[in-house]
């Protein structure tokens, strides 16, 4: 069955599709389920959590009010209705703080077709961010993380990975298989971690581990590089954990440092590397290529000869 014929209706209606049990296929009663899903209103937009009980009655409704903390749009999956290939394309959720260039150059790659992958979600801890505007321009829900007395509309942690994890938008289920960080400045909380291990990516404009952690970002990172004497940078895409720039090393870019270089000279550099890097990383992401080796050193399988890793 296709999932939208499978799941549509969640949203406005408690009755619940007819279910399989696994362990008893002739019972058509449910587990306890819960389903996040998108709601819009002409006046606000809200984010509910749906629980779907063995009865087949729904039992309570936890309606959060959102209002701006996701936007709905149409047309998220480039696939066609019915098309056997949307599983083997993979949802990417991107996480911005502020002008979101990484997240832009992405989001053309897989409008392009060099990504197989779409951007589904945009979560950001700025509502007025630019990369954020230029979600809302594309048709990307945005959604606020987290809720802090500035964005009091935010989601909490466990909410994000509820609604990252599963939820309704324009009858289609969205299943979220990567987190791509790109200028997101606030520390990814265990929750989010636990619930995707080994799938949330960061990029950081360093050659880490030098010059990365608490504090160091933006600007902050090429001025230390350029003071430290260092005639190498670069940047590099790693593993997020529950630290600041500490998990494993997934690839890397080296850029050199020249002897009058600004800070802002260097940035632009390095920066035109990160766009780059990051559109290769999430290409072999969503096509399955990255291996681990024995001693847990992750790597990247190449697409033209597959013997080949680096």
């Amino acid at each position: 069955m296709e999932p939208q014929s499978l799941f549509s209706g969640f949203c406005s209606s408690s009755i619940t599709p007819l279910y399989r049990n696994p362990q008893n296929p002739l019972s058509s009663s449910p587990p306890s389920l819960s389903y996040p899903c998108f709601n819009q209103s002409k006046h606000q937009v809200s984010f509910e959590i749906q629980y779907f009980l063995s009865s087949q009655r729904l039992r309570s409704v936890r309606r959060l009010l959102c209002k701006n903390s996701v936007e709905k749009v149409s047309n998220l999956v480039s696939e066609k209705e019915g098309s056997k290939s949307w599983v083997k394309r993979k949802r990417l959720a991107v996480f911005v703080s502020g002008g979101g260039s990484n997240f832009r150059s992405i989001n053309q790659a897989c409008i392009e077709g060099s990504v197989n992958g779409d951007v589904v979600v945009l979560v950001t801890n700025k509502h007025a961010c630019g990369g954020a505007q230029y979600a809302r321009d594309k048709g990307i829900p945005v959604i606020l993380f987290p809720k802090t007395k500035d964005e009091p509309d935010g989601l909490s942690p466990d909410d994000l990975v509820k609604v990252l994890r599963l939820f309704l938008l324009s009858n289609l289920v969205i299943l979220v298989d990567f987190i791509l960080l790109a200028g997101y400045l606030k520390l990814i909380p265990a929750e989010l971690i636990r619930a995707y291990s080994r799938s949330i990516f960061n990029i950081h404009p360093s050659l880490l581990p030098s010059f990365g952690g608490k504090g160091y970002y933006g600007m902050k990172v090429h001025k230390a590089v350029i003071a430290s004497g260092a005639r190498y940078s670069g940047a590099t895409i790693h593993f997020v954990d529950e630290h600041y720039d500490t998990g494993r090393i997934l690839a890397q870019k080296i850029v050199p440092v020249l002897a009058n270089d600004t800070a802002e000279e260097l940035a632009a550099r390095v920066l035109r590397e990160e766009h780059k890097l990051y559109v290769e990383v999430t290409a072999a992401l969503c096509e399955d290529r990255i291996v681990w080796r024995e001693d847990g050193v992750p790597l990247i399988q190449s697409k033209e000869n597959p013997e080949e890793y680096y």
